[in-house]
């Protein structure tokens, strides 16, 4: 079985339960302590383009949205 999320395959597997407990074990993704996934963006939960300074935790599209009325100005 392969599934681009693996939540798609445990709708099958509900009526065998040793099947699910093996399957559990080696596609869930294991708990992350530090990387990329771990910031996201309080606004909009994206992960990826993450504005952590000052810790304000947003992405770059929602700081960009946001910037002028939390004081920052835009130089040229």
């Amino acid at each position: 079985m392969s599934y681009s999320n693996y939540k798609k395959g445990l709708d099958q597997l509900k009526s065998k339960p040793e099947m699910h407990k093996k399957f559990l074990k080696h596609n869930a993704p294991k708990p992350r302590k530090f990387g990329k996934s771990l910031s996201e963006c309080k606004r909009c939960g994206r992960i990826g383009a993450h504005v952590g300074k000052y810790k304000m935790h947003l992405c770059r599209q929602c700081f960009r949205e946001v910037a002028k009325s939390l004081g920052f100005k835009k130089f040229n």
